[in-house]
């Protein structure tokens, strides 16, 4: 377990420093996936790099990549990446973007890792190990952990677009918590996440993504003292939506949520 703690954290590093080679780059070539979300060849390159120093260190282990098909293993233990979280921040020059690592024993999740490597910090969390606030600067390394606001009207809320609860048809969730909490804004992806972790914000709420996206954020939440479930209030990074909140406001953000239930089938811009 330490041994992949250390090395999910330093992967992400690695694939940090690798973006960041592209990163505001006015040169950068942006393709269209068939799910009509940018990649280029800095997401592409830095999964490599990642799945290049898991097989050298864990042959057996698999690997799931946003970027790459999946390589199958033998050990239990599976690797899930997301070499760029936010590419479309990425391409713009927004330094929130960031490189997540997320790994499962068994299938169940038990490493999660942020890195933000425009702004040289992040966060990671390992079962049994706690949360822990990481920067470029080692030295600055302390304990995560969600703040204890517990009510909505001193709340902050975060959402990667605000336009993503209309695909949903769960505009009215959206609405109301922008209503009750005390501020809203789009800080988005896992960065909005590893703000709630680390007791910055209380809500993150994405109407929908893939595992990959959510693959780090349950045993971050959990180590730092918070949640991450679907709208349901189900704990699973499966869902495909996610919704990371401190302990004390997870229940009365779920209430809120189960009263819109999803109508519409999400189709990318």
């Amino acid at each position: 377990m330490k041994e992949h703690c250390r090395l999910a954290v330093s992967i992400a590093r690695e694939m940090g420093a690798f973006t960041l080679k592209y990163f505001d780059s006015p040169t950068l070539d942006i393709e269209e996936k068939e799910d009509h979300t940018p990649v280029t060849r800095a997401d592409r390159g830095a999964e490599e790099l990642a799945r290049s120093i898991i097989a050298e260190r864990f042959p057996d282990d698999a690997i799931l990549g946003e970027e790459m098909e999946d390589r199958p293993g033998n050990s239990g233990w599976r690797w899930i990446l997301d070499p760029i979280d936010g590419t479309k921040s990425f391409i713009h020059g927004v330094p929130i973007y960031s490189n997540l690592v997320g790994v499962q024993y068994n299938c169940e999740p038990v490493i999660g890792v942020i890195w933000v490597p425009a702004l040289g910090r992040g966060v990671w969390g390992g079962k049994g190990e706690g949360a822990w606030e990481i920067f470029a600067d080692d030295s600055k390394t302390r304990p995560a952990r969600v703040s204890q606001v517990d009510q909505l009207k001193d709340a902050l809320f975060l959402t990667t677009d605000c336009y993503d609860f209309d695909l949903v048809g769960r505009e009215g969730a959206y609405d109301e918590l922008e209503e009750k909490c005390r501020l809203t804004r789009t800080w988005g992806d896992a960065y909005g996440y590893y703000l709630v972790a680390t007791g910055r914000a209380e809500i993150m709420i994405d109407p929908f993504f893939e595992i990959w996206d959510a693959a780090p954020l349950m045993t971050i939440l959990h180590e730092a003292g918070g949640a991450f479930c679907d709208w349901n209030g189900v704990e699973t990074i499966e869902g495909r939506e996610g919704v990371g909140t401190n302990a004390a406001l997870k229940e009365v953000v779920s209430e809120i949520l189960r009263r819109y239930p999803k109508t519409k089938i999400p189709v990318r811009k």
